[in-house]
């Protein structure tokens, strides 16, 4: 085997860990949280959904602030270890520490359970961004080529889809589960489990990876500034608020949909299905198909988009006038759009070639921390920008709606899926990266590869 040929093909370990470690076991821990933690603090602890509300408010501010905090740190990191392999020792552990402490209930007061969830919770979001920067900047630094980097991050799409899909559908069940054997609170085990999952995963991925392609003029003091200075990679930063935003509305939109806006809360399981089995194939089957058919990333993104408005426009206009038509319609627009939050990483890859080309650094951790902070931008906007809509509408809770609340439902489901896919669209056609390829190409071959 040639040493062209060595370095061109990642071994299948290395691409098992990396598609297993965030997108596994620590993929679970999260989907469940973001499923049933809300639900658990106000009704099994006991905290008044204000005060709850108020903890997300404070949690999610700090955690977008040090994602850019994290992605700094990991470029400054020197050990013989490397930049971001270090942190797949500590995180994977650490996770399993605050995922299974968030879901205790000690009898504190009222006060101390506050207090208590305040803390775990933001450790949680701590300990994920530990492990999420140097996640995304270590496939740039392993792997050189286009093709391979796109099939890496279509086999961690898939594995995503399905540890959404056990956490979303079957926590109950596997919380029961437990519960039946006599533990009194069923999350604890299987967070535990899932910790170790992902222990396991991260320590292989620290095994089987490499730090080839860093360029050692970096970690320097004021690469933050040198990155963000190119503001013709902003286009990127809006689509991957956008890609964040579409994806969540996805799902945050569906259950006003065919509670209100169909009138029919009897179809909320089986429609909610169709939408988490069209997100699961879309990472699974579609997503290697339009990487083949398209040959990059950035062109599958592009055109998946436009497939994905034209969908939904179909289903704004004519969603309720048959559930047929809208259960097929609604399969079709989320196996096509969903892939689009997978998709959005590889404009990540070519980030950072792009500005270590410009700039002669490596600032993996820093682009990485700027797409974290888009993506909560974008996940923010969702939790805030449907209730919002929603209430200037005139939505009332439980309550037969207004037409003009029943419009701002029908529009937040499908109409504004349509404008984040459009925007997406407009900004991917000024993509500074495709212009010099070549040039950034010629740039990794030249890099000192490191055994």
């Amino acid at each position: 085997m040639t040493n062209e040929k060595k370095h061109k093909e990642s071994s299948l370990a290395f691409k098992w860990f990396y598609a297993t470690s965030l997108p596994g076991g620590a993929m679970i821990i999260a989907a469940v949280i973001a499923s049933y933690f809300s639900v658990y603090i106000t009704d099994t602890m006991l905290i008044p959904a204000a005060v709850a509300s108020v903890i997300m408010l404070i949690a999610t501010l700090w955690d977008a602030i040090n994602d850019p905090i994290m992605g700094i740190i990991a470029d400054k990191t020197h050990t013989k270890f490397g930049k971001y392999r270090p942190y797949f020792l500590v995180a994977p552990v650490l996770l399993t520490i605050f995922g299974t402490l968030i879901w205790l209930n000690p009898d504190f007061s009222s006060t101390g359970k506050i207090a208590y969830v305040l803390v775990t919770y933001i450790g949680y979001g701590m300990t994920v961004t530990m492990y999420t920067m140097p996640y995304m900047s270590i496939l740039p630094a392993h792997v050189k080529h286009d093709k391979e980097r796109n099939l890496i991050v279509t086999m961690g799409a898939g594995v995503t889809s399905i540890a959404f899909l056990i956490g979303n559908t079957f926590t109950g069940s596997i919380t029961g589960f437990f519960e039946g054997m006599g533990f009194s609170n069923g999350y604890i085990p299987f967070m535990l489990i899932c910790g170790a999952l992902a222990c396991i995963s991260f320590w292989g991925l620290f095994a089987t990876s490499k730090e080839r392609y860093i360029h050692p003029n970096t970690g320097n003091k004021g690469d933050f500034k040198k990155v963000i200075r190119h503001y013709e990679l902003l286009p990127y930063i809006i689509v991957w608020i956008m890609a964040s935003l579409g994806y969540g509305l996805m799902f945050s939109s569906s259950v006003y949909y065919v509670s209100y806006y169909l009138g029919r809360p009897d179809l909320i399981g089986p429609y909610m299905g169709i939408v988490s089995i069209g997100a699961a194939v879309s990472m699974i089957v579609f997503m290697p198909i339009a990487l083949k058919i398209f040959k990059s990333g950035h062109k599958a993104l592009l055109w998946t988009q436009v497939a994905a408005a034209v969908c939904y426009v179909f289903l704004l206009l004519f969603g309720k006038s048959s559930i047929t038509f809208l259960f097929v319609m609604t399969f079709i627009a989320t196996a096509i759009a969903s892939m689009s939050n997978a998709l959005v990483n590889v404009l990540v890859n070519d980030a950072i070639d792009y500005v270590q080309y410009k700039e002669q650094i490596s600032a993996n951790g820093v682009i990485s921390s700027i797409k974290g902070f888009a993506q909560k931008c974008g996940t923010t906007a969702v939790s805030s920008g449907l209730l919002a809509v929603l209430a200037a509408a005139g939505y009332v809770a439980n309550q037969p709606q207004t037409e003009s609340a029943l419009a701002a439902i029908n529009f937040m489901r499908f109409g504004a899926p349509i404008c984040t896919a459009l925007i997406v669209v407009i900004c991917l056609r000024f993509n500074p990266v495709e212009k010099c390829k070549d040039e950034i190409l010629a740039m990794k071959e030249s890099l000192q590869e490191k055994e």
